[in-house]
């Protein structure tokens, strides 16, 4: 449990909220951020939010250190172990033996142990051991590299509520970089799905883009994570399920993960505790289903656009521009921000809605043409 997860950090309000997290573990309230293009144009992004809306921003070891422990205090029992494997997801009507080996003592490689549970719900990240135990099937995932580095104090002082999202091929040929305010150091990183290899090179970029912002820097930490791409093939068999970076959470486009976790976990807790009628009856595939039903339900559309975008804005240096050039626009401010901090498919105006379909097409056929225009070019 002492294992610090390689993440940016950030949460939306909403699960503030929603999971009653308490304000010291949220290190910085982000209400300001620069999408820097290719060419280093600087758009601010922010204007639209009130004074009560933040993006909070964490560092894990913090939260995930939070949340265990109000766990264990309503009564769930804590064991610091290692999954390793189950023989039998619960086709049947016996008990799940799972293997994990136990580091409760003073054991460096674990004590190997077993116990029998009725329900098995796995959250144990994109290289989940449950999935694979499950047959859960592979998916395509990203590559996050990011460095915790300490700048001096006026340094920090810029990025006190302040996050920065860059785009351009020198940084990722598919998804961003960023820099992340934590609470005595600022997160800097970058990810990708095509060129996983070459993950060094983009983060060298990232650096230098930075440069000034983090001059007289020292790294402190140097994580790296794999980030799921699409949910897995199979989420559930038997009496065994996924939620999560297990499951393949993560939305396209923002590589957002924290609260789909969160939020996924309550999902398949409650349909348990539904299904089974408080713990008087045992549950089944199809019980668990019914909590992948609604899951799909509520948020399949946000991954599907989510997914477009991703496809339409990140595969080019002018698609990258045209999409800085868009987020210069209030209304796609606010209508990004309302749903990035609430979760929910905010209604638009028909007339601004209108505007900004026009907007987009006319930004997408410019940036077509500037790559054309490249690409026809005749080097001198």
């Amino acid at each position: 449990m002492d294992n610090c997860k390689p993440c940016g950090g950030a949460i939306p309000l909403c699960m503030v909220g929603e999971f009653d997290l308490p304000e010291e573990i949220i290190d910085r309230k982000v209400t300001k951020m620069k999408m820097i293009s290719p060419s280093n144009r600087a758009v601010d992004v922010g204007q639209t939010l009130n004074d009560k809306e933040y993006i909070g921003m964490c560092r894990r070891e913090v939260m995930d250190d939070f949340l265990r422990r109000r766990a264990k205090s309503v009564g769930a029992n804590l064991i610091n172990g290692l999954f390793m494997k189950l023989e039998d997801p619960g086709i049947g009507n016996g008990a799940i033996t799972i293997q994990y080996n136990d580091y409760e003592g003073d054991s460096k490689v674990g004590v190997p142990k077993t116990m029998e549970v009725d329900v098995v719900i796995g959250a144990d990240g994109a290289n989940s051991r449950v999935a694979k135990n499950i047959d859960a099937g592979e998916y395509d995932y990203a590559i996050a590299f990011q460095e915790r580095i300490k700048i001096p104090d006026e340094k920090m002082e810029y990025y006190k509520d302040l996050a920065e999202m860059y785009v351009g091929d020198d940084v990722s040929p598919d998804f961003y970089g960023w820099v992340f305010p934590k609470y005595d150091h600022v997160a800097v990183g970058t990810g990708t799905v095509v060129n996983k290899t070459a993950i060094k090179t983009y983060q060298a970029a990232m650096r230098k883009r930075a440069e000034e912002k983090c001059a007289g820097g020292k790294i402190i930490r140097v994580e790296a994570h794999p980030i799921p791409e699409h949910p897995r093939p199979r989420r559930v068999q038997g009496r065994v399920t996924l939620v999560g970076d297990a499951a393949g959470y993560v939305t396209k486009c923002s590589g957002e993960g924290i609260y789909f976790a969160a939020k996924s976990g309550r999902m398949a807790a409650e349909a348990v505790v539904e299904k089974s009628k408080n713990g008087t009856l045992a549950v089944d595939e199809a019980d668990l289903r019914s909590y992948l039903d609604k899951w799909d339900r509520k948020y399949w559309a946000t991954y599907k656009v989510l997914d477009i975008l991703q496809k339409v804005f990140y595969r080019s240096n002018p698609a990258r521009e045209a999409f800085v050039e868009m987020c210069a626009d209030e209304y796609v401010q606010k209508m990004t921000f309302d749903s990035y901090l609430y979760k929910t498919v905010v209604p638009g105006n028909p007339i601004d809605d209108i505007k900004l379909l026009g907007n987009t097409i006319a930004s997408v056929v410019r940036a077509n043409a500037l790559r054309n225009a490249g690409k026809s070019a005749v080097p001198m």
